[in-house]
């Protein structure tokens, strides 16, 4: 199939924000396509050719893209950054330099779906010397036989920017509308899998049935059940009956995989970070059985036997180098709290069969593998409960969670089944989209970042501007990559690609015709920085109304 059909699907949804309007568009284009398409549609939907799951991917800069418009449209790189400049979007630019091509190359060969999909995974695979000519040469090959229309959606495509408003939830209600199945059976599978390259093509061939053959593999992590605010102690304790109530730790959510002789560790966001820390693939070899597993826990940061910040173990999964230097100086702690696969999948058990089974099976005796500390909460021990709160709070972590024991592992969920109960304020996680300069002494800086949530289609609305719990040092990383990330800027006003997470915690809700959202924050802080997290990672405007709607 021609590349330009699928370049008229981005374009129709491109112009309209109606989610059902894209969802019947994607739906429609999907009917038309063979198996095989069908499968790389699935990833090229969005944006993307491998799962987000995967190590591998294409890895090419603006730049280089750049350099490789500038070479199959005739005119010097220079010309295309001025053009990116003024359009605020490489695509946009590509539009607009095309329509004045020197050398008019194409159309000698129309593109197809599978050429350029097939091309663009090529890229992963270069290395070694000269491997910016061979990438260059593999993305003009591309550009030179495009269309401007073509253009404006590969080169986007290379650098994972879209833009056409499409996020996993619709794509999930587009297969699910496309062969009419449930859009539940849809959502499992995405989650279980997070491919949709494999949920696509497996709906397509094998309908209902297949999708619900699909399951955990150890080694393809799956997105992580999620925790909501807990009400007070003796609210939500009887509600569940027995829970499982156990020590919050200020760390880095980890998923380990052993498949055969192969041990991997993802984070939360499903990024493989298995090379940063090869101390705790060694207590995983040593200390659980050598069989197939998925298991979930923290990590945290010591020194002196005491936990260190987030941002020390978040400094120290993110190290490419020096990964030796970094174990010493930043030892690091493992307390497991969960097994999703032990010779067979175990997401459909009730956590309380879970928690044994992972007793079972980890060696406690070293001092650096733990479970997480826990007991068993009834209505009869709301006491020892808030006991072991306080002395979580005590030993410097979060606070505890709250676990409804007889329920299973829902991939991707938050809800009242999963809760944490902590001392400090709720915080949102959110989105930066723009920011103000400062002025004075602090002109260079941007000040003040606005913050966005997310809707029902994945798109960002704002809802406030935070410009305190900032000191210098991150004022000044912050502001490098909001220049790294910019769209626009006029006068003091910068607005950016959505890549930016922020932790923020406020004291109250408010409506607000002001924000997109129809609500703010009143005196919001940034706690953090979370680099461990992804704009799906981002709270949404419904989990906002119903903390608003809870307190008025």
């Amino acid at each position: 199939m021609k590349y330009q059909e699928l370049v008229d699907v981005y374009e129709a949804l491109e112009s309209t924000t109606k989610r059902l309007e894209k969802t019947e568009i994607i739906s429609n284009f999907l009917k038309e396509l063979d198996s095989q398409t069908t499968e790389k549609v699935g990833l090229l939907i969005l944006g993307v050719v491998f799962p987000a799951w995967s190590s591998e991917e294409i890895g090419i800069g603006a730049k280089l893209v750049e350099r490789a418009v500038a070479e199959a449209v005739g005119t010097s790189q220079n010309a295309v950054e001025d053009a990116v400049r003024d359009e605020g979007d490489i695509g946009l630019a590509c539009i607009k330099l095309y329509s004045k091509k020197a050398q008019m190359t194409f159309f000698s060969k129309a593109l197809t779906i599978d050429f350029v999909f097939d091309s663009l995974r090529k890229l992963s695979k270069i290395s070694g010397s000269r491997s910016t000519n061979r990438k260059i040469a593999i993305i003009l090959e591309l550009l030179s036989q495009a269309s401007p229309t073509e253009a404006k959606y590969l080169t986007r495509t290379i650098l994972e920017e879209l833009r056409i408003g499409v996020g996993d939830g619709v794509v999930r209600d587009a297969i699910a509308q496309a062969y009419n199945i449930d859009k539940k059976v849809v959502e499992r599978a995405q989650m279980l899998t997070n491919d949709f390259a494999v949920v696509a093509r497996t709906a397509k061939d094998e309908g209902v049935n297949g999708l619900e053959k699909l399951n955990l593999t150890p080694g393809t992590p799956v997105k992580p059940m999620l925790a909501q605010l807990a009400p007070p102690l003796d609210e939500i304790i009887p509600e569940m009956g027995v829970a499982i109530c156990e020590t919050k730790y200020d760390g880095i959510r980890l998923q380990v995989h052993r498949n055969e002789d192969e041990i991997k560790i993802f984070t939360r966001r499903l990024e493989n970070i298995t090379h940063a820390l090869p101390e705790i693939v060694e207590l995983f070899d040593e200390f659980l059985p050598h069989e197939n597993y998925i298991v979930e826990g923290e990590v945290i940061a010591t020194r002196n036997g005491k936990p260190l910040s987030f941002q020390n173990i978040l400094h120290r999964v993110r190290r490419k180098y020096n990964v030796e230097e970094a174990i010493e100086n930043v030892p690091l702690k493992l307390y497991l709290f969960d097994v999703l696969f032990y010779k067979v999948p175990m997401i459909d058990e009730p956590l309380s069969i879970r928690r044994k089974i992972l007793e079972d099976i980890v060696n406690t005796t070293s001092e650096e593998m733990n479970l997480s500390t826990m007991l068993v909460g009834t209505p009869e021990n709301i006491d020892e409960i808030q006991a072991l709160f306080e002395k979580s709070i005590k030993q410097n972590h979060e606070g505890i969670m709250i676990k409804n024991a007889s329920e299973p592992y829902i991939p991707g969920l938050r809800g009242k089944k999963m809760l944490k109960y902590k001392a400090e304020p709720e915080t949102l996680d959110m989105m930066v989209v723009g920011g103000t300069y400062g002025i004075g002494k602090r002109g260079d800086f941007v000040g003040s970042y606005l913050v966005a949530l997310r809707d029902e289609n994945d798109e960002f609305k704002t809802v406030a501007y935070a410009a305190t719990g900032l000191d210098d040092a991150t004022l000044e990383y912050l502001t490098v990559k909001m220049k790294e990330l910019e769209i626009s800027t006029k006068g003091r006003e910068i607005i950016v690609e959505p890549k930016i997470v922020l932790e923020i915690a406020f004291s109250e809700i408010v409506e607000s015709p002001e924000y997109e959202a129809g609500y703010s924050l009143r005196f919001p802080v940034v706690k953090n920085i979370r680099k461990d997290k992804g704009p799906m990672d981002v709270d949404s405007i419904e989990r906002l109304i119903s903390m608003y709607n809870e307190k008025n």
